[in-house]
């Protein structure tokens, strides 16, 4: 039986094919339209979900009638927006649809793809339906919920309520708050506090009033865009790690499976890792809404999913040629790599890569150009997984997903890959992984000495990942940079 998971018609919608067990398919629509995190199915997109067989039946990541109530309470627009039975309909999509909640379709992305046979589930994202906060104990196939914080009381919202505050964009651009908190001071938490949060004390989040429509007003005297990023990261992080300790007294469990759009903040992830309240971690490599696709079906079919890796999306089918990538990158050069299948989820992990030598003292800035970034934003390393805790102060065995952040053992040798406050967001790789990708490490390795390369995404800034070798021939054209 193939059967779809669908995450539409809110942001950065996304589609998921699945037989049994196995995940055959999975991309961000995004990836095809070339519109940045695109609410919406495509025809590109459906086509390449069809070339592994027609649905069966499609599962829908969360249920439309509280939804609607919930729009109609916050007095938001889209309270009659087409379900999703009606929405794939008018794009010639016929199959029975099935609707899950949002937070258990994020639950179930987590447990089901993880190593676990038990754990306990935290997830933590803007909103869904109604929860903003969630706990589920998670045994063989069941998801059992323990526990939920209700809107309009969400921290997620909050941290996009300061994104959009700061002068970038919510719901897209909350990792570049994560990056800029580095160079600043939590000087404005007691503001914070005294104007916007009533508790923060875990489990509870409660709002002195909802912020799902911004806080542009909120003391527009302070112009230290660095100190308020600063300040609500310290927010975020001091009740992540107090929720995953009370997650671990309450349910008694040792591993974590951390979900939702707020999993994708690595400082935070790194504090929860290092408080040491649960011995193991698992955080679906796709977190967000978007990966709810998968979650979809996972929280329907009950059942384990054969994880083995996110490249899952459109596939490049073309030999790389390491010998070119490799004299390339020891002279010097930004280099794109796209080859194989695309990732599934919001990092470039090697298949849709731009990659540098991570020692140059310019090439930060240089690759910052390229991607027409803000120049203080940091670039992650990748490195052959054997060779990271002699280079890093990892606070998890292996980061195979770029999750967690870790003390760079020499910042001096790698000012590439090391932020102002001397960590890295590391990407560990295995010969299992993605053997073309280590093969290339190993190749540079043998030719400086160096075990790790820059890796960042092949995009520029406000534009989707390179899906197919056409979109990659225009990167390379526009940008002048060689491509492989």
């Amino acid at each position: 039986m193939i059967t779809w998971g669908v995450s539409a018609n809110e942001h950065d919608a996304s589609l998921a094919v699945i037989a049994g067990e196995e995940i055959l398919f999975a991309s961000h629509s995004e990836r095809f339209s070339r519109k940045k995190n695109d609410s919406h199915l495509n025809e590109p997109l459906l086509e390449a979900a069809r070339a592994f067989g027609e649905p069966h039946r499609i599962v829908w990541y969360e249920k439309p009638f509280p939804k609607r109530l919930r729009k109609a309470y916050a007095g938001q627009p889209g309270v009659f927006r087409r379900d999703g039975a009606r929405y794939l309909k008018d794009l010639g999509v016929h199959a029975p649809v099935h609707y899950v909640g949002h937070h258990k379709a994020h639950a179930a992305a987590g447990f089901y793809t993880s190593p676990f046979d038990e754990a306990a589930v935290l997830v933590v994202d803007a909103i869904g339906e109604w929860d903003t906060v969630s706990l589920w104990e998670a045994r063989g196939s069941e998801l059992k919920l323990r526990w939920s914080q209700r809107y309009p009381h969400s921290l997620g919202l909050l941290y996009s309520a300061f994104t959009q505050r700061i002068g970038f964009k919510p719901n897209e651009e909350e990792y570049i708050v994560m990056g800029a908190s580095a160079y600043g001071s939590p000087d404005y938490i007691s503001q914070i506090d005294e104007d916007l949060i009533a508790n923060r004390t875990p489990p509870d989040f409660k709002l002195r009033l909802n912020v799902h429509k911004g806080i542009k007003w909120w003391r527009p005297q302070i112009d230290d865009t660095m100190g308020i990023a600063a300040s609500i990261q310290a927010v975020t992080e001091e009740y992540m790690v107090g929720m995953a300790r009370w997650a671990a007294e309450t349910t008694g469990m040792k591993q974590l499976v951390l979900g939702g759009g707020v999993a994708l903040n690595c400082v935070a992830n790194s504090k929860i890792a290092l408080d040491g309240a649960f011995d193991d971690f698992w955080i679906f490599p796709n977190p967000g809404d978007a990966g709810s696709s998968i979650g979809a079906v996972a929280a329907l079919e009950r059942r384990r999913l054969n994880w083995v890796h996110p490249y899952l999306g459109y596939d490049i089918q073309r030999p790389l040629d390491h010998e070119g990538v490799c004299e390339a990158l020891v002279a010097g050069e930004v280099v794109a790599l796209a080859n194989g299948r695309a990732e599934f989820g919001p990092r470039a992990l090697g298949n849709r890569s731009l990659l540098a030598d991570p020692r140059g003292p310019e090439t930060k800035d240089r690759v910052n150009r390229i991607k027409k970034r803000e120049m203080f934003r940091p670039f992650a390393p990748v490195i052959m997984a054997e060779h990271a805790h002699d280079y890093f102060e990892m606070p998890i065995p292996s980061s195979p997903y770029m999750q967690f952040v870790a003390p760079v053992k020499r910042t001096d040798l790698f000012p590439a890959i090391s932020h102002v406050d001397g960590t890295a967001r590391v990407q560990t790789v295995t010969a299992e992984q993605n053997p073309a990708f280590y093969r290339l490490l190993e190749r540079f390795f043998q030719a400086t000495g160096c075990p790790m390369l820059l890796n960042t995404s092949l995009n520029i800034k406000g534009e989707p990942l390179v899906n197919s070798w056409d979109d990659a021939l225009r990167f390379s054209e526009l940008h002048g940079v060689k491509l492989f």
